[in-house]
């Protein structure tokens, strides 16, 4: 059974067994890091317990309003991120047609805290549903506010952070513990990357984000190096960005286009492209595509369409089969080639558009969910609704450039 509260006692050894092995006891710090990761990160995630007796409501509480109390500018930025979203309608229409194991594999990432995973039991009447009602520091709300403050810092009511100094032990709510692991591409892995043995397509991990970036020169010791949080949390802003922000995708890559005559009024578009700035693959996973739209526009305005290509890991809906796979690996570059027939006389050009779909799979999701509505749980519409509304809202013009055939 779920349950909100339970002794703290094992979760405060914890804490001082991390304090130790950043300290050093014996361990090196690469093995430091993997153990805290080991214990951070323990599934599944313990209750946090009963606060200290010592706690205000404030201190105790596992709100992220609260922790934005006096970490302001923190709070305000992950209000605007992917993480305080990870619990919107996309996944909560989804909840109404599952059970609760099913549910908790998802929840896994998306509400890792024992006390969201109650609440959300309580709500769909799952039956492993706590019998007791939610503590005071436990919101109503906190269910559906995705990756909250506390899934990454708070364990048994212990607060932990990145090396900023000697670990601070006075002032609110005790102070926190050091770990490095926070800067850490490790830290990262345990939601965006899969175990070897979880689900697969066409033999590819559906989550490998960590790996991907592990197999490039951004993970290769020394200056260059660069971690998942010096891109993605840079002077550790709580933003995450990634391809949603059409500002971080254009550092991601490089773009251009050429012409070539194959003879008889007949050319070749050929647009580059390269991953320069991703430390992993471009798109990193299923969901996002990039659409490359080739147009010939001529010299009296007119505009004809000449062919699409797609830069994406394709999947059917089912998630059983893979359609394709032109994703980008880290520092390499791909080409793709447009045939087509000048018109009659000069003047005309080749205008390449590159448009990003960053929910794509999921908009054929829903789609395909909406066509079939009858069956759903008439709850689960509306959401399924929104969802596909906030998926497509998420599409933009990353650029576009021309070329000119040569005289």
């Amino acid at each position: 059974m779920l349950k909100f509260a339970s002794h703290a006692g094992p979760l405060r050894l914890l804490a001082v067994c991390a304090l130790a092995l950043l300290a050093g006891c014996g361990d090196k710090p690469e093995a430091a890091v993997e153990a805290f990761l080991e214990r951070h990160w323990a599934e599944p995630m313990a209750p946090q317990g009963a606060p200290p007796a010592a706690f205000s409501p404030l201190e105790a509480s596992l709100d992220p309003a609260a922790c934005g109390q006096c970490h302001a500018e923190q709070y305000a930025a992950w209000r605007t991120s992917l993480h305080s979203k990870a619990m919107g309608p996309g996944l909560r229409w989804q909840l109404l047609l599952m059970d609760q194991e099913q549910g908790n594999r998802c929840l896994r990432c998306h509400t890792p805290l024992a006390e969201q995973k109650a609440l959300l039991a309580l709500e769909h009447g799952w039956p492993n549903a706590p019998k007791q009602p939610p503590p005071d520091f436990v919101p109503a709300d906190l269910g559906h506010q995705g990756l909250v403050c506390a899934a990454c810092h708070v364990r048994g009511h212990q607060r932990f952070g990145p090396p900023r100094g000697e670990a601070v032990k006075d002032g609110p709510h005790g102070g926190f513990v050091v770990a490095e692991a926070f800067q850490d591409s490790r830290f990262c892995a345990h939601c965006h990357q899969f175990p070897d043995n979880g689900p697969r397509i066409a033999g590819k991990l559906l989550e490998d984000t960590y790996r991907q970036w592990f197999a490039s020169a951004y993970a290769k010791e020394g200056a260059g190096k660069q971690t998942c949080q010096s891109c993605h949390m840079p002077d550790r802003q709580h933003r995450w960005r990634g391809i949603h922000d059409p500002e971080m995708t254009r550092r991601a890559i490089e773009a251009s286009l050429k012409l070539h005559a194959l003879g008889d009024g007949r050319y070749e578009a050929r647009a580059n492209v390269r991953n320069s700035g991703a430390g992993h693959h471009f798109p990193t996973y299923m969901v996002p595509k990039v659409e490359l739209v080739f147009y010939r526009r001529d010299a009296d305005g007119g505009r004809v369409e000449l062919g699409r290509h797609v830069i994406g890991w394709n999947v059917d809906t089912p998630i059983t089969r893979e359609l394709s796979d032109t994703r980008i690996a880290a520092g390499e570059a791909s080409e793709f080639r447009q045939p087509f027939v000048a018109p009659g006389g000069g003047g005309w050009r080749v205008e390449l558009v590159m448009r990003v779909l960053p929910a794509e799979h999921y908009e054929r999701i829903y789609r395909d969910a909406l066509d079939r509505a009858g069956q759903l749980p008439a709850a689960a519409v509306p959401l399924l609704r929104r969802a596909l509304d906030e998926a497509v809202a998420t599409r933009y013009e990353l650029l576009r450039i021309e070329a000119r055939a040569e005289p």
